[in-house]
């Protein structure tokens, strides 16, 4: 996010004080906030940052909650495995075909597409970790709370 934040301070000094924008900052800011964002997935999961809504769950037992929690991470793992797989076939194709991004830098699509696969497939690892802690934690939310 630091790199990001780098590259379009520069881009913008660049452009309107010295009418001499860059090729490569946009896209190269885009792909570390994309590589940023789906990176980080797993690590938000393990630190139970990610948003919840849990004002029903908060009324159940606890007993319940930890069987939603466990529904969540079940749900959260076929969802993220079947990302990750479609994902590597996207990024297997550009591969294959040598794909770019069409833009004045021309970067290899693959670059971007990868880190779908990378990021989620890091996702499902974390939240079979997390299904498979829970026999030994009292965990009632995978979000944290505000209250």
């Amino acid at each position: 996010m630091t790199a990001t934040g780098a590259m379009l301070t520069y881009e913008v000094i660049a452009r309107y004080f010295f009418i001499k924008p860059t090729i490569w900052a946009a896209e190269l800011s885009q792909l570390c906030l994309i590589w940023g964002c789906l990176l980080s997935l797993g690590w938000v999961l393990s630190i139970r940052r990610h948003i919840t809504v849990n004002a029903i769950t908060a009324l159940l037992p606890p007993t319940a909650q930890r069987l939603c929690v466990a529904l969540s991470l079940v749900v959260l793992i076929l969802f993220s495995a079947c990302v990750a797989y479609w994902g590597w076939d996207i990024f297997h194709d550009s591969w294959e075909r040598g794909r770019t991004t069409g833009s004045l830098l021309n970067l290899p699509s693959w670059i971007a597409e990868l880190s779908v696969p990378v990021g989620f497939g890091l996702l499902t690892a974390q939240a079979v970790v997390e299904l498979l802690s829970l026999r030994f934690q009292h965990v009632a939310s995978l979000g944290a709370s505000h209250e």
